[in-house]
């Protein structure tokens, strides 16, 4: 990955693979849920869920109102990883189990 296109630190080049996860807010992280097959999910959990606490402790570095546009990145791509947790973990499908078409939308989310 040429550094000058790269959207997360260089600490972290391995889940670059992965930057269509760097979603900034909470719908477009549910609809590529949705959007993504079981196999994908599951790589892109299984890639940065060992990274996880590594990946925490490197966005605790910076002021939260004034985190670099990587690092930031790298807390969107923090947020999908919970995103897809129970997907992965507990339903093994992107959907909630048995909610028809019933539909949950958050009025707020995490900032930055």
């Amino acid at each position: 990955m040429d550094v000058s296109t790269a959207k997360l630190p260089t600490e972290f080049a391995d889940l670059e693979r992965f930057a269509d996860w760097c979603l900034a807010t909470e719908p477009d992280r549910y609809a590529k849920r949705l959007a993504s097959s079981m196999p994908e999910m599951q790589a892109f959990y299984d890639a940065i869920t060992p990274r996880a606490e590594e990946a925490i402790a490197y966005c605790d570095k910076f002021a939260l109102d004034d985190l670099p546009e990587d690092v930031l990145n790298l807390m969107h791509l923090l947020y999908s990883m919970i995103q897809v947790s129970f997907p992965v973990e507990c339903w093994k499908q992107p959907k909630v189990p048995d909610s028809g078409a019933t539909a949950l939308d958050c009025d707020g989310e995490p900032v930055p």
